[in-house]
């Protein structure tokens, strides 16, 4: 239960008008009190996120959301809070009373999820309170798969986990992080700067998260200052399989790194571990056609206190206006918040997206790619400017190589089609 990060969980979304019943519905899911129930419908007012193991599901996060019937302008903004969940969810579930059919506010919810392509079940609750409770406990209707349980009594629940299982995106876990190039009794540098930027008495998340990785998959971890590269890989025996960095480091650590040495940054790993490689590698080539006043939006996935060296808020803005010689104009998001309209930008670069799931990732490159804004992330976006994408993207291997065959492709066009 606590060794899995909440980004690397199944999502399981879960809507329904004002006291439908949600949250004794995630209680009886988690056989705990985790969810306040009352019956004063809008007792939920905000999405409540809960990190549990549901056994046979496995990790996954509960998001407990309030009410699609929601009143007022206050009520007006919880709902738009409600639905921006679906970026997040890889399994909906659309709880109401038992005997219902979906109506005004369940059919809205139903065409979100078809247009995101989220998998949902219809989930009636308080069967409990019906005659025939046992009847027809799984059914399905227009096509819909419906559940019948009680949150009451427990029954239902084991066949709505079934539900879930069965549903869930067989994607809906981001790929490896390094495991899958990385050997038993490989050795792997890990460059880790500290710099003002730094938390304090710690590694960031992408930094533990691939060292772990190394170490599950057998490999030999040798974790170094950018300051000390040179003096770490003259020690070793025998040249490293590969040297991770971060990314901001790469002008110092390429010339470091011999050519015959696999090299790519934390960010890039990222890249393809959430996002989709490809598509940034492509977006990194709108970067040449900027120009004067062109808007730029630096995505990032979380919230952090900013601190002067910041790379996507200072770092990145400096070395793009440099790089294009262009007079550039960059905006910022952060945590959840992403625009739905990206038509005033002219590149969208995207952070490692470490905070946040595979699904809302790919969503925002989704939303990039349908309004043809060109996205990229931080590590892409840093090794293009710096003249070593095509390292970088390297140790990924045939699939490396066929995103690469596809970005020469798209730059023979010469257009970006999005």
């Amino acid at each position: 239960m606590y060794t899995t990060p909440a980004s690397n969980r199944l999502h399981i979304g879960i809507f329904g008008r004002r006291n439908a019943g949600k949250s004794s519905l995630i209680n009886a899911l988690t056989g705990q009190d985790l969810a306040i129930v009352s019956s004063c419908a809008g007792t939920t007012t905000d999405p409540v996120y809960k990190a549990m193991e549901i056994l046979p599901i496995g990790p996954c996060v509960l998001i407990d959301t309030a009410g699609l019937d929601d009143e007022g302008e206050l009520g007006r903004e919880r709902v738009l809070k409600t639905r921006r969940v679906l970026r997040k969810t890889d399994v909906g579930l659309i709880v109401m009373e038992p005997g219902t059919r979906p109506g005004k506010f369940e059919e809205e919810i139903i065409a979100a999820f078809g247009e995101q392509g989220v998998p949902f079940l219809i989930v009636w609750n308080k069967s409990d309170l019906e005659e025939n409770i046992e009847d027809d406990r799984l059914r399905e209707e227009n096509g819909r798969v419906c559940v019948k349980v009680s949150s009451v009594t427990g029954a239902g629940i084991e066949q709505l986990k079934e539900q879930i299982i069965r549903l869930a995106p067989r994607d809906w876990a981001p790929v490896p992080l390094v495991k899958d190039i990385v050997k038993a009794g490989d050795t792997v540098v890990l460059v880790c700067p500290i710099d003002g930027a730094m938390p304090q008495g710690r590694l960031i998340l992408p930094q533990v998260q691939v060292l772990r990785e190394v170490l599950d998959a057998g490999g030999i971890a040798v974790v170094v200052k950018d300051s000390g590269l040179t003096e770490s890989l003259d020690s070793l025996e025998r040249s490293p399989a590969l040297v991770i960095t971060d990314s901001q480091v790469f002008e110092e650590v390429k010339d470091k790194v011999p050519e015959n040495v696999p090299l790519t940054s934390f960010s890039v790993v990222f890249a393809r571990h959430k996002g989709d490689l490809a598509e940034f590698i492509k977006g990194a080539g709108a970067v040449k056609r900027l120009q004067d006043g062109d808007e730029v939006l630096i995505a990032e996935a979380c919230t952090h206190h900013v601190q002067p060296e910041d790379i996507g808020r200072s770092k990145i803005p400096s070395w793009l206006r440099e790089y294009t010689g262009r007079d550039l104009v960059f905006d910022v998001t952060a945590g959840g918040e992403f625009p739905e309209d990206l038509s005033p930008y002219s590149l969208v670069i995207s952070c490692g997206g470490c905070m946040v799931t595979r699904r809302e990732l790919l969503a925002r490159v989704a939303r990039a790619k349908r309004q043809k804004v060109p996205i990229t992330n931080y590590g892409i976006i840093i090794s293009y400017m710096s003249g070593i994408l095509e390292r970088v993207i390297t140790p990924f291997g045939d699939r490396a190589r066929e995103q690469k065959n596809r970005r020469r492709k798209n730059a023979r066009e010469n257009t970006y089609s999005g």
